[in-house]
Parts: structure tokens; C-alpha cells; sequence
């Protein structure tokens, strides 16, 4: 609803204000001419949004607004001041300072003239610039936690950030880094016998293991031991039968062998030893069968070898091997096993030659290993009394496959290998890997001493 306008009357001077009677035409302080006071502008009536005009209320002339100063009393316009102009306050309504120091070779800021980092608003924007990215602080040496003190007593710490603990899932609750399991490469060495083993570049866990160790015979001749066992991919749990069964054969031979049982023999009952140890694996609980009724139980093959006084003793099921190299390079090298494979026994039956049944791709389909399920237990043992000093080579086909024959794994391994056997077994390792470590690859040497004068060999 419109309004008609109408003359509001002036009851006080604009200029002094003094009050006014009705009728004034000039201020009977100041003088003022009271004509030139602007009529006040037309109402315009407030309008929802929904079109309708507003409720009632009071009238314009109801009100006694009051007049904005148009002078300063001396007959010239009010000055106007701009936002800028207005001194502002900081967040805690202190005064922002009027004046900040310039640089050198720049005119001073008068108060009130804004920056171009400023606002006119009254808003402090002069705080220092802040950079674009922020690194994430890191503790100083002196005062961050001692890696142990950060795990807890008894925990892992993180070989990343060596400060968070390592959860049963191998990740670290501090950083997330996964852990690299303790298998995936180890190196072990006991007396005159080192062994190293390495998952590899392809496989995602290492499936094999190994036990080596030194004890005494009897009359307190010297003995060094070695087992190397390569867990069965197609099986079920292949990394736990591999090290139950190099943990029973190496026991069984250190036990056996201060006993006075002969080497052969001792290495055949090992044998027998890590069988059982894997075939106990097979007895799963009845959720874990459930769960995987079509899947292999656990198996692995079974590679040893024991040095003592004159005599080397070798011992395996499936198609892991043992070479030896002797340590005059101008002597022959040899393999000392045969391996339970399809090409193994293509050769031994005449029906294929040893390139071309090892080029099938049916040549490493192994016929004997250790497991519940396999067809027949059956332990090859072998000794010799080599007549002169070398190496022991003892190995899965993660290594051999790369240095097949004989001459290839002595080429391959250092001539020091006698007084140097862990730097040799890492050699070979890498040798391996540089060939490409599609398996997981290890192997143990074991120096074998000059025998006694006048023995022969076997």
C-alpha cells in the first residue's frame, strides 16, 4: 500500500540546532535559512516477497526520525568519510597500528591507506606471507623416542619410520608401511657351513627353508651339517612344510650324529624325520578343510648333505641338488644327485635326451616329494670320499636353473668360496637374481677339508 507524501516539520536547525517554532523561515541563532532544507523523499512502501504489502505498523510521521547533518556549522557540507578512512580493530578489538614501516625507496604510508594486501574492512591482513605447502614436522634427533621405547616391550618397530610399532598383520600403525617378512631373505652361518636363502623377484613369499649347523662325532672329529627344503607351489601351506622339515632333518642329524650313527644312516633317518613333520601338517582343522576341500596338503622337497672327517653323505627327495666343486678349478666339477622329475625319468628311460626333456615344458613336474600325499617315501642317500679339498653346493632349482650343469655353478661361485662360504652363498644368490630370481633361490655351502693321507676315493 502506497503513501501520499507529506511535508515533515523541522523542529530543530540544521545548522546550530536550535529549536525552532512552526512558520520559521530563518534560525534566530544562526541565521539559517530554513527554505533550503530538503523536502524529506517520497515513502515507498515496503513489499514482501510474496507481493503483499506489509502489516500494520506505525505511520512515517508517527516517528521522529532524526536529520543527518548536511554542515559542519560554518555553512559547508559534513565531511564524508570513506571506509578506509575509519581506524579499525583487530579480532581482540585492539586498535590496528596507523602506520607501518616501509621499505627502502618507498614513500611511508599515511594512517588509513590501505595495502594491497589489506582490506578496507577493518580486517588485519598483515601478517608474514605463509609458504605454499607445509613439510610435515619431524622430531628432532635429541628428543624423538627410542625405536624400542616407541614399539613397546616385545614389539616390532617399522623399518620406515623407525618409530611405530608393527601389528600382527605386518603394517606399521604409525606409518602403514608394510613390514618385509623375516623369511623373505636370510643368511645364516654356524662354524665352516653358511647358507642364504631369497624369495626372489616373482613369488610373493619365500617358500623355501634351511637348517645348517656343526657338531661332533664321537671320537671329536668335526661335522657340519646342511638341509635345504623347497616348499610345493600346487600344495596348500608349501612355506610351513619347508621349514618343518629342514627343522626335523637338521635336529634329527645333530642329535644322531654325536650319538655314533653312521652319516648314511643318519641322513636317511632325517629324511624320514621331515617326512613326518610335514605329513602332521596335513591334519588341518575341519573349518580350514571346509574352506579349501580341493587343495593339495602341505609338501616340499629335501636336499642334505654332511661333511666329517673324509666322508661327504648326501641325501634328497625331489629335484633340489648338490654339486660339488672342487677348489683346484682345473679338476672336473660333478652334481651328485638325480632328480625325481618327469625329465629326469624321460632320460633315465631312454626316451628323451637331457636337452630335450629338460626344454619340455613337463621337466620340472617333480615324482617324488615329502607330504601326506605322496605315492611312495622314498630316501636317496649317497657317500663319497672325495680325494681332494672343494665346496659342497647344496641348493634349490631356484639357483640351478641358472647354472644347470656342473661347470656353470663352479664359474658362478667365487674361488674363495672354501674360506669365504656366507660371501659365496650371496653371491650365488645374486647370481640368481640377476638372472632374473623367478623362484625363490637358496643355497648352502659347505667347505669340505683335505682328507687324511692315502684315502681313495669312492
Amino acid at each position: 500500500m502506497s503513501q501520499m507524501p507529506q511535508q515533515a516539520a523541522v523542529s530543530k536547525c540544521p545548522s546550530c540546532e536550535e529549536p525552532l517554532e512552526p512558520g520559521d523561515r530563518f534560525c534566530g541563532a544562526c541565521g539559517y535559512d530554513l527554505s533550503v532544507v530538503p523536502a524529506p523523499p517520497e515513502d515507498s512502501p515496503t513489499v514482501v516477497m510474496n507481493g503483499a504489502a506489509p502489516g500494520p505498523g506505525p505511520a512515517r510521521d508517527e516517528v521522529d526520525w532524526p536529520t543527518a547533518r548536511d554542515s559542519d556549522g560554518q555553512g559547508r557540507p559534513a565531511p564524508v568519510h570513506a571506509a578506509a578512512e575509519l581506524p579499525g580493530t583487530d579480532s581482540g578489538g585492539s586498535p590496528l597500528p596507523s602506520q607501518e614501516p616501509s621499505a627502502p625507496g618507498e614513500p611511508a604510508r599515511e594512517p588509513g591507506r590501505e595495502s594491497a594486501q589489506e582490506h578496507s574492512s577493518g580486517v588485519r591482513l598483515d601478517r608474514p606471507a605463509e609458504p605454499d605447502e607445509y613439510p610435515l614436522q619431524a622430531p628432532a634427533p635429541r628428543s624423538a623416542p627410542e625405536p624400542a621405547a616407541a614399539a613397546g616391550a616385545g614389539g616390532k618397530v617399522c623399518v620406515a619410520c623407525r618409530a611405530g610399532r608393527v601389528d600382527r598383520d605386518g603394517y606399521c600403525e604409525n606409518c602403514g608401511h608394510a613390514q618385509p617378512r623375516e623369511r623373505d631373505h636370510m643368511e645364516q652361518e654356524s662354524g665352516p657351513v653358511a647358507a642364504v636363502s631369497d624369495r626372489g623377484l616373482r613369488h610373493h613369499r619365500n617358500e623355501d627353508a634351511f637348517s645348517v649347523g656343526c657338531t661332533a662325532l664321537p671320537d671329536g672329529a668335526p661335522a657340519t651339517v646342511a638341509i635345504v627344503c623347497d616348499g610345493v607351489s600346487s600344495a596348500t601351506r608349501p612355506d610351513d612344510a619347508s621349514l618343518a622339515a629342514s627343522r626335523a632333518a637338521g635336529e634329527s642329524l645333530l642329535g644322531a650324529l654325536p650319538r655314533g650313527t653312521h652319516p648314511q644312516q643318519a641322513m636317511h633317518d632325517a629324511i624320514l624325520a621331515a617326512s613326518h613333520a610335514v605329513n602332521a601338517l596335513a591334519a588341518e582343522p575341519a573349518t580350514a578343510r571346509e574352506q579349501a576341500p580341493h587343495q593339495n596338503a602341505p609338501a616340499c622337497t629335501l636336499v642334505g648333505a654332511v661333511v666329517t672327517g673324509g666322508l661327504l653323505v648326501v641325501g634328497w627327495v625331489g629335484d633340489s641338488r648338490v654339486y660339488w666343486v672342487p677348489a683346484d678349478r682345473a679338476t672336473p666339477p660333478a652334481r651328485l644327485t638325480e632328480d625325481d622329475s618327469w625329465a629326469a625319468q624321460m632320460v633315465a628311460a631312454g626316451l628323451m635326451s637331457e636337452a630335450e626333456a629338460y626344454a619340455d615344458e613337463r621337466a620340472h613336474a617333480i615324482t617324488g616329494w615329502l607330504g601326506a600325499d605322496a605315492y611312495e617315501l622314498e630316501p636317496h642317500t649317497a657317500s663319497f670320499k672325495p680325494d681332494r679339498p672343494g665346496v659342497v653346493v647344496v641348493c634349490t632349482d631356484g639357483l640351478w636353473n641358472y647354472a644347470e650343469s656342473a661347470q656353470e655353478m663352479a664359474e658362478a661361485m667365487p674361488l674363495d668360496a672354501a674360506v669365504r662360504p656366507l660371501h659365496s652363498a650371496r653371491v650365488l644368490v645374486g647370481h640368481a637374481l640377476d638372472g632374473g630370481g623367478h623362484d625363490n633361490v637358496t643355497v648352502a655351502l659347505l667347505p669340505f677339508p683335505a682328507p687324511p693321507q692315502g684315502a681313495g676315493s669312492a
